[in-house]
């Protein structure tokens, strides 16, 4: 009878299982990666954000970053920056 519970359970744990690590194990890694990123990012950095707007850091505080964009300055969160240029 426990062999049959065991038999029943298997595919059901192998899914499981390619599901971690065909899914959820590489979002963790590109999360880990792009903190990284973030917290590496200093003044004069060029940034491009998720709105496609490239511009260079001129001030960083805890939750957010000035970029100069031509002759403005914009305020954005760290949410919004999706790479480093």
């Amino acid at each position: 009878m426990e062999a049959l519970l065991g038999n029943q359970f298997l595919p059901l744990i192998a899914m499981v299982a390619v599901f971690y690590f065909l899914m959820i194990r590489p979002k963790q890694k590109q999360a880990k990666e792009r903190e990284a990123m973030l917290s590496k990012l200093v003044v004069g950095d060029k940034v491009l954000t998720y709105a496609s707007i490239i511009g260079s850091i001129t001030k960083i505080d805890e939750q957010n970053f000035t970029l100069k964009t031509g002759e403005s300055n914009i305020e954005f969160s760290r949410a919004a920056i999706q790479k480093k240029i």
